[in-house]
C-alpha cells in the first residue's frame, strides 16, 4: 500500500491592527542598528585612545634620546659634545619634535660651547689648540653648525652665511 500523505499545515490567519505602528514598535525595530552605531562609536573611540596612547610614548622615548645626546652635548669632552650635537641633529628631524622642544634644543647648542666660537662671518674664533684638540674643536663646531641649520629650517629662520659655509665643512 502506498503510503499517505503527510496532513499539510492547516493556514493560520495573522490580523495586523489596522493604522501606524506604535513608537515603542518603531524603536525596537531600530534596536539593532543602534546596537551597531554604538559598537562603531566605541571601536573608534578605542582606536583613537591606542593611536594617542602610541604617539605619547613615541614622544617620551624621544625625549629620552634627546636628554641623552643633551647630557652629550654638554660634556667637557669634545669627541663627546660632537657626538651629542651630532645626536641632536637626527633627533631635530623627527616629527614628534614640536617648535617648543626645537627651541630647547636652540637653547642648547648656543650654550655648547663650539657654538658659541661660531661668528657670524664663518670665522672661528678659539684659542690655539694642540693637533687633535684642534680637530676635535672644529668637530664640534661643524656638528654644532649642522644643528643650527636643522633647527633654523624646522623654526622657519634663515641661518648666516657664515654657519652655512662652516656646515659644508667635514668634521
Amino acid at each position: 500500500m502506498p503510503p499517505t500523505p503527510a496532513p499539510s499545515p492547516v493556514p493560520v490567519e495573522v490580523l495586523l491592527p489596522p493604522g501606524p505602528a506604535e513608537w515603542w514598535q518603531i524603536v525596537a525595530a531600530l534596536a539593532p542598528v543602534a546596537v551597531l552605531v554604538a559598537a562603531a562609536v566605541g571601536a573608534f573611540m578605542a582606536w583613537q585612545t591606542l593611536r594617542q596612547k602610541a604617539v605619547a610614548d613615541d614622544r617620551a622615548e624621544w625625549w629620552k634620546r634627546t636628554q641623552w645626546a643633551l647630557d652629550r652635548a654638554l660634556d667637557e669632552d669634545r669627541d663627546s659634545k660632537a657626538l651629542g650635537l651630532a645626536a641632536l641633529d637626527v633627533l631635530a628631524r623627527s616629527e614628534l619634535a614640536r617648535n617648543e622642544e626645537l627651541e630647547l634644543l636652540d637653547i642648547a647648542w648656543e650654550s655648547v660651547n663650539g657654538a658659541g666660537e661660531i661668528t657670524g662671518s664663518g670665522h672661528h674664533v678659539s684659542a690655539e689648540l694642540s693637533g687633535s684638540a684642534a680637530v676635535s674643536q672644529h668637530r664640534v663646531q661643524v656638528t654644532a653648525a649642522r644643528l643650527r641649520i636643522r633647527l633654523d629650517e624646522r623654526l622657519g629662520r634663515t641661518t648666516p652665511p657664515g654657519t652655512a659655509a662652516l656646515a659644508k665643512e667635514a668634521p
